[in-house]
């Protein structure tokens, strides 16, 4: 399952070690990251605070702009 987050800019710096690491994830406008449900858990687990914005199936790539990670 995707899962839709948003980041502060000091929680993205702490972040993208583990994105980076293991997320084939999309980055959108705004610090928003759809990510897989796994690589959320990772990120919750190190401590990292995040705004959960959906677990619902994510938009497609035709939908949004944005960079994959």
């Amino acid at each position: 399952m995707k899962v839709i987050i948003q980041l502060s800019n000091q929680e993205e710096a702490k972040a993208l070690p583990i994105l980076l690491r293991h997320s084939p994830g999309m980055i959108l406008a705004g610090r928003t990251y759809v990510l897989e449900e796994n690589v959320v858990e990772r990120l919750h687990n190190a401590g990292i605070h995040f705004t959960q914005l959906s677990r619902e199936a994510a938009p497609s790539l035709e939908e949004v702009a944005g960079e994959r990670v």
